[in-house]
């Protein structure tokens, strides 16, 4: 399986990126393409040792900054690492594509080189999240789509679904959406009106989940617009990392010091725990209802979260996933009222 990876994309690239792509090579049984620079990415691979290596190395001149509108971007730089990337995924040259860069870059080519699955207006960013069951819980939409409508969040609920059954193996997930209370009644216009969609929807609705309930495993699927699912994203990371630095500022010193030797027992526990809550250990979140496979990582990621956005990439190739969501969104509305999958 090839999937073509940004190498220009992210906070490190092009080190970071060529370095996780080549942990993939060697451990998950996949053939990275690497697209961007070529005397950077060939220099990388001669510093890792890695020149033998499956890994094709795909010529893009130009890239797109973080600073810079995707649109207008997209436009003005037809061979920007991320445009090229997507079109081998178009071409059928690779599986799947995989970016660390600008987010609204990766989301605008997907949308424009690969299409939609038909019947979604809005793909959504699914980011798998840990949860205090040890099961992850799907979050979307995390930041596609700051402003949504009933039926977009109906498709989310869909497209979440399907993800959480197929990839992560849950036979009967339990789909939530987030507000403001549990009660029926709590929540603004739009969820409310979604909520009343959801309960007809083919899904195991369990109706309102609050933001605390999305961590303790409450659902396998939260659903709630871009905005809210960034928050939550967002506030979810900086709990996990000033965790971190709160137990590291508690160790700092003699007394600190002498703690730890009554402590060291317990420091593979807390090795693991944080291993749980690390988003490099998730890698990447998947842009469902894209007519292909495409996953956004991280900006700030290293070598090893790169290795594991690619690993997403190729769970969700071999699961045929865009076709899986179209079958999900094509029997809705099916059996639905019509004009549930249009644009509203």
């Amino acid at each position: 399986m090839t999937i073509a990876v940004d190498a220009m994309g992210g906070d490190h690239g092009p080190r970071a990126i060529v370095e996780g792509t080549v942990a993939a090579a060697r451990e998950l049984g996949v053939r990275p393409m690497l697209v961007g620079s070529g005397t950077q990415i060939q220099e990388e691979l001669r510093r890792l040792r890695a020149t033998t290596l499956p890994i094709e190395v795909v010529e893009a001149p130009e890239v797109i900054e973080m600073h810079e509108h995707p649109a207008m971007a997209l436009r003005r730089k037809p061979g920007a690492s991320i445009v090229v990337a997507t079109e081998q995924v178009r071409r059928g040259r690779a599986a799947a594509v995989v970016s660390a860069g600008h987010t609204g870059a990766a989301m605008g080519a997907a949308h424009l080189i690969l299409g939609r699955v038909s019947g979604i207006d809005r793909p959504a960013i699914a980011a798998v999240l840990p949860t205090a069951t040890g099961t992850p819980v799907v979050l979307l939409d995390v930041g596609a789509n700051v402003d949504c409508r009933p039926h977009h969040l109906l498709q989310f609920a869909l497209m979440g679904n399907v993800y959480a059954r197929e990839v992560l193996g849950i036979s009967a997930p339990r789909v939530g959406l987030v507000s403001n209370g549990e009660e029926e009644t709590k929540g603004n216009d739009v969820t409310i009106r979604a909520a009343g969609l959801l309960r007809d929807a083919p899904v195991r609705f369990i109706g309102n989940v609050e933001g605390r309930d999305v961590l303790l495993g409450a659902a396998d699927v939260a659903v709630c617009d871009g905005f809210v699912g960034n928050v939550i994203l967002k506030f979810g990371e900086g709990m996990a990392l000033a965790l971190r630095e709160i137990v590291r500022a508690e160790m700092r010193g003699w007394r600190g010091r002498l703690l730890l030797v009554y402590l060291a027992p317990a420091l593979g526990v807390a090795r693991r725990v944080w291993k749980r809550l690390d988003y490099r250990e998730y890698g990447g979140a998947p842009l469902l209802g894209i007519n292909g496979v495409c996953v956004v990582a991280h900006g700030r990621s290293g070598a090893r979260a790169i290795r594991n956005a690619i690993r997403v990439a190729a769970e969700a190739t071999d699961h045929d996933l865009p076709g899986r969501i179209g079958e999900a969104v094509g029997e809705t509305i099916a059996v639905a009222s019509p004009g549930l999958g249009a644009s509203r």
